[in-house]
């Protein structure tokens, strides 16, 4: 095959490959916004917000008034032809209304608000999940672009070492068996751009749901650079001591711990008798007098029941709500930590790469690939230098990525109300 053609053919596969032809690019920023907006998961946490709402109005109603009539003493004997009201029938009109003591309503509404927040604080922490999420998925989009693209120029420069082979090869200066050694290695450094492709449409389809662009998935693309910000882990334990009780997942155990206690003075106040008050309207034709009112009360008596079960039962989930925002915060404080370890993990493994293996491997790659064209060196170390300096390079942005995702990591972790887009 034709040394020029080979060369041409890895530069038209490199250029596909790394500009698709209607690229969607998108900054990190924007992607957050269209996530705040369009994801699916987040949509359901604010339905559960406003569900929470429409029962704090169901719970400051008030109980509703029983009207009632009631007919009796009736004599079908007597009843006869004529006027419905001259008939001798003791027809009783009646209005009760319920009365709640104990402070009852304020109680139902101060629980009903505490779960609202609470409704609002889980909200908070799908938003924050989310758009820690996000940020993996955008820099694994990322990552895989530039995977394409390192592969692809890895596959180029193979063309390249091919064609010299080949050369060579009619020069009688290279033996058939080592250019059959390249093209192997040349083969493989297509297939791996062919992979790294499926990989980046596979990250690409991963990316569009979370911020419902499904069907733009083919067309997106992470335009931001790599973060180069380096952060100081060593004082996570202060960090946390300030930030922890800000997260939005620790504020929603706050409120239901709020929320419980409002439900266990609620079911104590049961023990305060809420009262029934009547008035009536009766009209006995025949009767002397024919027309009286009366008015009348009533109110439980606590025999049967005091409630104390239901108070039991309200005082062990107020426990068992302190107990889960215990729980929750030293989640939350492992997630720093544990974020803090990373992250100081993939600065130092990242600041190794850029410092010198990147270098190095360059370097030693574009002098053996030199001398390999002039004939002074061969096949198996100009071989042995491009393997090297492609691994080095994948490893680089595999760092990188690494070391992004661990920042976003970081940051999520010590993420406060106040902070998120709403």
């Amino acid at each position: 095959m034709n040394p020029k053609f080979l060369a041409l053919a890895a530069t038209l596969a490199t250029v596909t490959a790394i500009a698709p032809a209607f690229a969607l690019d998108l900054s990190l920023s924007e992607a957050e916004a269209l996530l705040v907006r369009q994801n699916r998961e987040l949509l359901a946490a604010r339905r559960a917000t406003e569900a929470a709402g429409a029962d704090i109005v169901s719970a400051g109603a008030r109980p509703n008034p029983t009207v009632s009539i009631n007919s009796a003493s009736i004599d079908p004997s007597r009843t006869g032809p004529g006027p419905l009201n001259r008939k001798p029938i003791d027809t009783t009109f009646r209005l009760d209304q319920t009365i709640e003591r104990g402070n009852k309503r304020e109680l139902r509404i101060g629980a009903a608000q505490g779960l609202e927040r609470a409704a609002q604080g889980d909200s908070l922490e799908v938003l924050r999940q989310q758009l820690l999420g996000l940020r993996a998925a955008y820099f694994d989009l990322k990552l895989a672009q530039e995977r394409v693209a390192a592969l692809s120029e890895n596959a180029q420069l193979f063309a390249r070492t091919h064609a010299a082979a080949q050369v060579r090869e009619k020069a009688g200066d290279l033996a058939p068996a080592d250019v059959a050694k390249v093209r192997v290695d040349y083969e493989r450094a297509q297939n791996d751009v062919r992979a790294a492709q499926a990989e980046l449409s596979r990250t690409s389809i991963a990316f569009s749901y979370l911020i419902g662009a499904e069907s733009e998935a083919a067309q997106l693309r992470a335009s931001d650079p790599w973060p180069t910000e380096r952060i100081d882990t060593t004082g996570v334990e202060q960090a946390i001591g300030q930030r922890i009780d800000q997260r939005p997942d620790v504020r929603a155990g706050q409120a239901r711990v709020e929320a419980a206690e409002r439900q266990r003075d609620l079911t104590k106040s049961q023990r305060t008798r809420d009262v029934s008050i009547g008035a009536q309207f009766e009209r006995f034709p025949g009767n002397v007098p024919t027309n009286t009112v009366g008015v009348g009360i009533a109110f439980p008596l606590l025999v049967g029941n005091d409630y104390s079960g239901d108070i039991q039962r309200a005082e062990v989930q107020r426990y068992a709500a302190l107990d889960a925002l215990a729980k929750v915060r030293a989640l939350a404080g492992n997630e720093v930590r544990r974020a803090a370890a990373d992250l100081a993990a993939a600065q130092d493994r990242l600041a190794r790469y850029e410092t010198s293996l990147l270098e190095a491997a360059q370097r030693s790659a574009n002098a053996a690939e030199f001398a390999f064209e002039r004939g002074a060196t061969s096949v198996l170390e100009v071989l042995d230098a491009r393997r090297t300096l492609r691994a080095v390079k994948l490893e680089a942005l595999a760092a990188r990525a690494e070391h992004a995702k661990a920042l976003a990591a970081w940051r999520a972790g010590l993420t406060g109300v106040e902070d998120l887009p709403r």
